[in-house]
């Protein structure tokens, strides 16, 4: 039994160095995703086009914000003076008014995020094919995305941001 559990010793010994040497050869990269989003013209130019896009709708429903907002200030200072039934109708109006405000802004972020959505996927596609090809390109083994703990030496997100960048 002795000379058995030798045996199975020096195998998994044998078979662990053989694993460590050949993970030596293994090539790992790391690509911070939040930095392409943030500095790859292409997402500079997604986040122009929408901001194109939608600014005007955006001013448009900051103003009627501001206008209901004026309007409860209003009929604060003058519930007071207001009859019972003109007191009832302005409350319902402004009830009328909040809810159409309120999905209008609703829409607005639904249709915002829904178009950051559309751009940013069109980023993250571009991003992967320089990734991919500067993965093929420099041999790597592992590209990762996401992790809790990266040696900064594996990050190469600049490398991804500098093809990115200068292509058109």
């Amino acid at each position: 039994m002795n000379m058995f559990t030798r045996q199975i010793s020096l195998a998994v010994v044998l078979g662990l160095a053989a694993f460590c040497a050949q993970a030596e050869e293994i090539r790992i990269g790391f690509i911070n995703t939040d930095r392409i989003f943030k500095e790859a013209n292409t997402a500079k130019q997604a986040q122009a086009k929408l901001e194109q896009e939608f600014s005007k709708r955006e001013k448009e429903l900051n103003d009627a914000g501001g206008a209901l907002k004026n309007a409860v200030e209003k009929f604060e200072r003058e519930a007071p003076t207001l009859s019972e039934s003109q007191r009832v109708s302005r409350q319902k109006q402004l009830g009328e008014q909040d809810r159409d405000f309120q999905r209008k802004r609703r829409e607005f972020q639904e249709e915002l995020n829904a178009r950051k959505n559309e751009e940013f996927q069109q980023v993250l596609e571009r991003a992967n094919r320089v990734i991919k090809q500067v993965a093929e390109t420099e041999k790597y083994d592992l590209v990762l995305q996401e992790a809790v703990y990266i040696n900064p030496k594996h990050d190469i997100t600049d490398k991804v941001l500098k093809v990115i960048n200068a292509a058109k």
